[in-house]
């Protein structure tokens, strides 16, 4: 990799990201039962019905882990605390799931590392699903006690806190499309997600600024949207796309308002008063994470239901999960954050798939390599342009459990055996390390 630490700003982080339900294991440390728990038994909702009750086990070898971050010369450990471990019903405390994360953040601190926390990253307690989840507008009132109660214990030492991880896939991808817990296809149900996932922003952004808490921000997920053809059919259904993936939430948190094209299809199924909460939702915050994989391609599909678009494969090359390599997106979007919120930036995620093998005791990932250094190139480019980026991390530190994927998607700079849970790093691993210690 061509770059080295003088590429980018004095203090800028680099360093990799994970999430609890995928890494941890969740079987352990008297965790509640999560609505993946029960999706994953669905059939076809995921590859071989496979679930996070074991997942890397992070849950007892996390030393080891950040052990990994530590030899490799990263800055800082992006991680998500899960909700059903700390609450498994949704409501009431779990000792030892506090216990857990207490003991994680200290671990961190102790390698010189920084925490970066998740506070939400998918895994819904049961017990709230039950009542409807994210369409019930209590969930949003429940996570902000959650935010409360697991800052209490740990949010003293961590470096930032992020409320949502990609509310995107939790709202949309989830009550719309149905690939993702709780598997819905239902316009009112995901217009309601779609609204109480940035109310529950909102709350904990409050609660936690009463707590004295600072170095708030929440992480969206942004897919470049361009149009299959030059058609005006095309173009519009292109803009309606980035309406609902991207300009959605990042309107919402910028500027307190949905973009009119989205909310002519949804309107009719919001929540009642919802206009009311758009001051919270859109309260000051401190800094913005960037989710950024692929692009794709939209034609206009007037004989199916509202929004009436759909995706055309693209023609670039593709990652294991199908998604088209496409750095100058991540580009677009580091300046897209600059313009509407004028406040850092950090890259909370990017990576790649691939189906890596091991050999020999190693696993040979040019193409990750690849991907990587063209990635950090355009962020490089985005500081140069202006952007006030302060972090780039990589998604994943650990292959894990891939959602709806299972263990079947090769995200990590680390091999994992699941069978034996052994850890080997990837080439793509030495080669960051080696960039990050020029």
């Amino acid at each position: 990799m061509d770059f080295t630490r003088d590429d980018f700003p004095e203090g800028f982080v680099f360093g990799a990201a994970t999430a609890a339900y995928q890494i941890e294991g969740h079987r352990f440390g008297r965790a509640g039962p999560t609505h993946w728990d029960s999706f994953a038994k669905g059939p076809g909702n995921v590859v071989r019905a496979e679930d996070g009750a074991t997942a890397c086990d992070h849950y007892h070898r996390f030393e080891e882990d950040l052990d990994l971050l530590k030899a490799g010369g990263f800055d800082a450990y992006r991680f998500s605390t899960s909700w059903a471990r700390v609450m498994p019903d949704g409501r009431s405390v779990n000792p030892e799931g506090l216990d857990f994360y207490d003991r994680l953040v200290d671990a961190t601190l102790e390698r010189g590392l920084k925490p970066f926390q998740t506070l939400y990253h998918w895994d819904l307690p049961s017990a709230l699903a039950d009542r409807g989840g994210w369409t019930n507008r209590d969930t949003a009132l429940a996570f902000a006690d959650f935010s409360e109660t697991i800052s209490a214990r740990i949010g003293d030492r961590v470096a930032s806190t992020a409320t949502i991880n990609e509310p995107w896939c939790v709202a949309w991808l989830s009550h719309f499309l149905g690939h993702h817990a709780p598997g819905l296809r239902d316009i009112r149900a995901a217009a309601r997600a779609m609204h109480h996932i940035l109310l529950a922003h909102g709350l904990a952004v409050e609660r936690l600024r009463g707590m004295g808490r600072d170095a708030l921000g929440i992480v969206l997920n942004f897919e470049r949207a361009l149009p299959a053809s030059d058609s005006e059919a095309d173009r519009a259904a292109t803009d309606l796309q980035d309406q609902i993936y991207n300009r959605w939430f990042l309107e919402a948190i910028a500027h307190g308002r949905y973009p009119e094209g989205a909310l002519s299809g949804l309107a009719p199924h919001m929540p009642e008063g919802w206009q009311d909460d758009m001051a919270l939702i859109s309260q000051p915050i401190d800094w913005l994470g960037v989710n950024y994989y692929t692009r794709s391609l939209i034609r206009s599909a007037p004989d199916a239901p509202w929004p009436a678009l759909a995706p055309v494969e693209g023609p670039l090359p593709k990652t294991q999960m199908g998604w088209e390599i496409y750095p100058e997106g991540l580009h677009h979007f580091l300046l897209r954050a600059r313009d509407a919120l004028n406040l850092p930036v950090y890259v909370t995620e990017n990576g790649m798939a691939w189906d890596d093998s091991l050999e020999a005791g190693a696993v040979q990932d040019s193409e990750r390599q690849r991907f990587m250094a063209a990635h950090i190139d355009a962020a490089r480019r985005a500081v140069a342009d202006g952007v006030d980026l302060r972090g780039f991390f990589y998604w994943s530190l650990l292959d894990n459990y891939e959602w709806a994927f299972g263990y079947e998607k090769r995200f990590g700079l680390v091999h994992v055996d699941f069978e034996t849970l052994e850890r080997t790093p990837k080439a793509s691993y030495h080669a960051l390390a080696a960039a990050l210690s020029r």
